[in-house]
């Protein structure tokens, strides 16, 4: 697994939290909607999260008619599916400045070896 396959996968589920937060949605809606964001996700690695957040009861499905087709299982924010994306989004903050100064800090330590070495 590629490492930005594992860094998505331990922040996708606050990601399909934040975007059912604003809209109910079904499956396939929810890639093309990560993709809008930059973010490309197989459906085939969006549905086992969609079950393990019903599991958890974070978000619930219900099955809709589909203005087109069959019917469609469309996913709502639950109560404690608002509380996971609020702590989710309080543990981006946090964790976000001290990445992002690390990661500037990596490349300006890069640059002085770069410097050193010419």
């Amino acid at each position: 697994m590629s490492l930005r396959s594992q860094l998505l996968k331990g922040i996708l589920e606050g990601c399909i939290l934040a975007i059912i937060s604003r809209n109910t949605v079904y499956g396939y809606e929810l890639s093309v909607k990560l993709e809008e964001y930059g973010l490309t996700v197989s459906e085939g690695s969006i549905y086992p999260i969609l079950l393990r957040l019903q599991k958890e009861k974070l978000i619930r499905g219900e099955m809709k008619k589909s203005p087109s087709g069959p019917n469609r299982k469309y996913y709502f924010l639950t109560e404690e599916g608002a509380q996971a994306l609020e702590d989710f989004q309080k543990n981006w903050e946090e964790i976000k400045p001290p990445v992002d100064s690390l990661l500037r800090k990596e490349t300006d330590h890069a640059e002085e070896r770069n410097d050193q070495v010419e």
